[in-house]
């Protein structure tokens, strides 16, 4: 089904146990703490179901009539990679990128799973048939999934199973016919606020002694047992859309996941307490590869964004003519460039993994390295350009509704290029980009989402083909030899 914002929003008031601010929140859809965020991902949805939208959005399932949403296409092409990709593009501009878990990221990452399934058919057929089975059920059903597969930090000198509490970290803690009960907490639910189901599993390496850390499934997000700790949210404290454009109606959330013994059916695990599994799930499969893929995707679009953010402050501040300013406009536009081209390059030095076209996966490494780095770089920058205009503005849209205010708004708040309203209002923008609390909690996103920068490098490291390097040493160190350099030496010398 091609599925609408209605249908999205109403799905959402289903009984899940959210708690913020020390209670219980009745319904996450009306609550103020979550309902315009909500609203954006419903928006994505109507976007979707829009008949203009159909061959951009969604593809006919094959061997069916049906259609889904491009999230849970499986390219056998470079043309289907680039055709879904564009989809996803055209997604992620509905909210520049400030959405890091949509709904194309973890459908990426099942989706990616499903063309490695060959694996967990090597591991067991019946955790396969459920895998297979999933991913179809989410695919048809147009579900919204999030993820957790990190655990709670604790003691991070000690593995999972020596923390003081042996179920701090959510493992198994009974089996029986019907599947298996799962205790303790799990990181970090980005977007399950606005998710219909959650994926969870580790993608920490896991030690000998760790086994029932080491499992796999999906759930929906009111299961009996679920809590749902969200963090503080920013768009319960962003009094206006005109103050905080982006953390009023962005604001994803994150929370953690505790689960009191909940109960998962056999039919929705995928792993059963085995370590190594584990990790293949990701790497051995394109599911890796595929779900940060989607990201940079994303990071592609956010960065466009920012850049226009850029040039905007320059033009408001009437500096753009200064050859510094070009400059740094000039680097900005080079980096932009840079994250465009890695994206770019995924797909054209991609490959087959058995049926399926896979982006290239050390292009998509590199690009993970270069831009964890790069983000707090891109935000620095857009501070000294900005200078104090992100910081004299009024202090709320109560201002321009107190005549005399606004009258002093219009005398104080001037631009080259705007009235000061829209200089207001467009500084009010950079700052919930670059400044406020939901920019800072983005700015620390970026750099982690994808894991520490040792993890990063370290796949870098893995994947990259050192031996095409190391083979143009070896090759010119056999252009010559001691041997005949001393006859030469000698020759000369007589």
């Amino acid at each position: 089904m091609i599925k609408t914002g209605k249908q999205h929003v109403a799905s959402l008031n289903d009984g899940r146990q959210i708690f913020l601010n020390g209670e219980l929140v009745e319904n996450a859809v009306t609550d103020p703490a979550f309902r315009n965020s909500i609203a954006s991902v419903g928006r994505l949805y109507d976007f979707q179901s829009q008949p203009e939208n159909q061959e951009l959005m969604t593809y006919e399932i094959p061997g069916s009539s049906e259609r889904a949403n491009r999230i849970w296409q499986l390219p056998t092409s470079f043309d289907e990679l680039v055709t879904r990709r564009k989809g996803l593009e055209a997604w992620t501009e509905l909210h520049a990128g400030f959405l890091g878990r949509a709904p194309d990221h973890v459908a990426s990452c099942i989706a990616g799973m499903y063309m490695g399934r060959q694996v967990f058919e090597e591991y067991d057929k019946e955790r396969a048939n459920a895998l297979s089975g999933y991913y179809q059920y989410a695919r048809d059903n147009e579900i919204y999934l999030t993820y957790v597969i990190i655990n709670p930090q604790a003691d991070r000198s000690k593995p999972a199973h020596e923390q003081q509490d042996e179920f701090l970290s959510a493992g198994v803690v009974d089996e029986d016919s019907q599947g298996l009960t799962i205790r303790g907490a799990k990181m970090l639910a980005t977007g399950g606020i606005m998710a219909n189901e959650v994926f969870v599993t580790c993608i920490q390496p896991l030690q000998a002694g760790e086994e029932k850390y080491a499992v796999s499934f999906a759930i929906p997000m009111n299961t009996k047992g679920l809590k749902i700790l969200s963090r503080k949210s920013y768009e319960q404290s962003a009094t206006s859309v005109f103050d905080n454009p982006l953390a009023s109606r962005f604001d994803e959330n994150d929370a953690v996941l505790y689960f009191e013994d909940v109960k998962v059916p056999w039919e929705r695990v995928f792993i059963n307490q085995d370590t190594a599994m584990c990790m293949k799930q990701f790497h051995a499969t394109p599911a890796h590869v595929y779900q940060n893929y989607q990201a940079q995707v994303r990071l592609m679009v956010k960065m466009r964004f920012l850049t226009g953010i850029a040039k905007r402050i320059a033009e408001t501040n009437g500096v753009i003519g200064f050859p510094q300013v070009r400059e740094t406009l000039g680097n900005l536009a080079a980096q932009n460039a840079m994250v465009d081209a890695m994206v770019h390059a995924m797909e054209i030095k991609g490959t087959h993994q058995g049926e399926y076209f896979i982006p290239d996966r050390h292009t998509l490494y590199s690009a993970q390295v270069l831009t964890q780095q790069l983000y707090a770089d891109v935000m620095t920058t857009l501070r000294e350009l900005a200078g104090g205009g992100m910081i004299m503005l009024p202090s709320s849209i109560a201002d321009f509704a107190n005549a005399e205010l606004r009258a002093l708004i219009e005398k104080t708040q001037q631009s080259p290029v705007s009235s000061s309203e829209g200089r207001v209002k467009f500084f009010k923008l950079a700052w919930d980009a670059v400044g406020s609390e939901f920019a800072s909690r983005h700015t620390q996103y970026e750099m982690f989402y994808a894991g520490a920068t040792f993890v990063t490098k370290g796949h870098s490291f893995r994947s990259f083909d050192w031996d095409r390097c190391t083979g143009l040493v070896d090759q010119m160190l056999d252009g010559y030899s001691l041997e005949d350099e001393l006859l030469n030496f000698r020759s000369a010398a007589e």
